[in-house]
């Protein structure tokens, strides 16, 4: 099958504080199927958020190719196709909501396409209901929590139809029940709706829930698996500088200390299992 997002030996530069070119993404290449959930998680300056917005030519590669449904990103005549596909979440939910009544601010996408008014409606409805916010349909922006806003920020980029959301770090600013509100709702739109998703994250207990995790290191692609493999790798994640899952740490710390830990647990559930047994 082939991939919904294609990345091939990608480099891209950014102008440092001293006008030095450094090198944000260094050879990267990576495939992304349809229905997936890949996390891509790396510390500040790992490249993980420079390559969330080569997804939606957000930015262009130096050299190397991104497609996005067999488009290219290069090609400035399917920008607005690709980003069709590919929808955008961003970390502050605050810079992405532009309108002072809920549903008319998950409309903005949708006029912008020029539908007619019915379908915009119906786009609306449904992308409320999604996030399960349809009872806020009427209500300030300004009003809501820091979950609830983010999952209109969501259902915005769902009004658009995308077969992607693309979620740079959408739960950094939230509390732990706002992050929960945000990932349930992501999970459901993955699981229920099919759509595609990349989330950049720093929570490492968010990123054992995806199908693939992704870390980046600078600007290369380390590790590529699934949670189970890539969290095995505790020393390598340490010596870049991340955590990793609490219960992961626990059973690399039982086992270094002679107890037999079997089967890589990542949540509690299964270390709960383990020691029972």
């Amino acid at each position: 099958m082939k991939p919904i997002i294609q990345v091939k030996d990608v480099y891209y530069k950014y102008t440092n504080q001293q006008d030095e070119l450094t090198a944000a993404l260094d050879g990267v290449s990576l495939s992304i199927h349809e229905g997936e959930f890949v996390a891509i998680i790396g510390h500040n300056g790992s490249g993980k958020s420079t390559l969330a917005k080569h997804f939606n030519a957000l930015l262009q590669p130096a050299s190397g190719d991104v497609y996005v449904k067999g488009m290219n990103t290069k090609d400035e005549e399917q920008v607005w196709s690709i980003r069709q596909v590919a929808g955008m979440v961003f970390q502050n939910p605050d810079n992405q909501l532009v309108a002072t009544i809920v549903e008319e601010d998950v409309a903005f996408g949708p006029e912008n396409l020029g539908l007619p008014p019915g379908e915009i409606r119906l786009r609306v409805d449904r992308a409320l209901e999604s996030v399960r916010m349809s009872d806020f349909a009427q209500s300030a922006p300004h009003y809501l929590s820091g979950g609830q806003k983010q999952r209109i920020a969501i259902a915005g980029v769902i009004a658009m139809r995308p077969e992607i959301i693309i979620l740079d770090e959408p739960t950094a600013m939230l509390d732990p029940s706002g992050r929960k509100e945000v990932m349930d709702t992501v999970h459901y739109l993955n699981k229920n709706e099919g759509i595609t998703i990349v989330h950049i994250t720093h929570f490492m207990e968010e990123a054992i829930q995806a199908d693939r995790v992704v870390v980046m290191e600078e600007g290369k692609i380390i590790l590529d698996g699934p949670p189970r493999e890539v969290f095995r790798q505790v020393e390598t994640l340490k010596q870049i500088g991340l955590d990793v899952p609490q219960v992961v740490e626990l059973a690399f710390d039982l086992n270094r200390e002679g107890f037999s830990i079997p089967g890589d647990p990542i949540n509690i559930e299964e270390m709960v299992n383990i020691l029972c047994r």
